[in-house]
Formats: C-alpha cells, sequence, structure tokens
C-alpha cells in the first residue's frame, strides 16, 4: 500500500502558479495511477486530474485543462500538479490519491488519500 502525503499549497495570486507535490511512501508506488481531486467549502469532492502507472496516459478536468499538469517521478515515489493561471474558483483543498485501478477520475475508485493542501488564490 501507499501513503500520498501532498505539500506546495499556499496563498497566491489571480493569474499565478504553484506546484503541488505528493509523496508516497511504500515500494509500490509505480503500481498505482494517483490522481489529484479538490474540495471547495460547501462542495463536493471533484477530481481535477489524473495519471497513468507509467506517467504516459493522462487526464483532465475540463475546468482545468490546458492550466494544470499532472506529472510524476516514479523514481522518487512523487507526483506533482502543476498549476498556472489560477483562477478565484480554483481556490480549495487539493487531495492526492492513489488506485490500484487505471487513471480514473471516479474518486469511489481510489484506494489511498493524503490530508490534504489549501490552495487559496485572491482576486
Amino acid at each position: 500500500q501507499v501513503q500520498p502525503v501532498e505539500s506546495g499549497g499556499g496563498l497566491v495570486q489571480a493569474g499565478g502558479s504553484l506546484r503541488l507535490s505528493c509523496a508516497a511512501s511504500g515500494r509500490t508506488f509505480s503500481r498505482y495511477a494517483m490522481g489529484w481531486f479538490r474540495q471547495a467549502p460547501g462542495k463536493e469532492r471533484e477530481f481535477v486530474a489524473a495519471i497513468s502507472r507509467s506517467g504516459e496516459g493522462t487526464k483532465y478536468a475540463d475546468s482545468v485543462k490546458g492550466r494544470f499538469t499532472i506529472s510524476r517521478d516514479n523514481a522518487k515515489n512523487t507526483v506533482y500538479l502543476q498549476m498556472n493561471s489560477l483562477k478565484p474558483e480554483d481556490t480549495a483543498a487539493y487531495y492526492c490519491a492513489a488506485t490500484i485501478s487505471s487513471d480514473t477520475s471516479h474518486n469511489s475508485d481510489y484506494n489511498y488519500w493524503g490530508q490534504g493542501t489549501q490552495v487559496t488564490v485572491s482576486s
């Protein structure tokens, strides 16, 4: 199993950039597809991006397509989310998750979750 731990959140102005990192413990990181989700206050958790075990396959929510990039480094057991052109509506707690399934956008498919990192975008 893996235990994801997110970092890199913070406060940024609209139009700015942040890079989130998710370090996962365990020696089987490359067996898991990884995903990023977010949850704003009063809203349900929503899919942001996912990446396949090898890193060759990626998926994005329409709301972040063209602005966010997910990547992974299996040698470092880490997955990243590069967020550019941030908007106030991107404000949320961002969660990293691991799934033994494929790079799915369904949060119910994910087996292991991190504690989240807060991203706040000011206008």
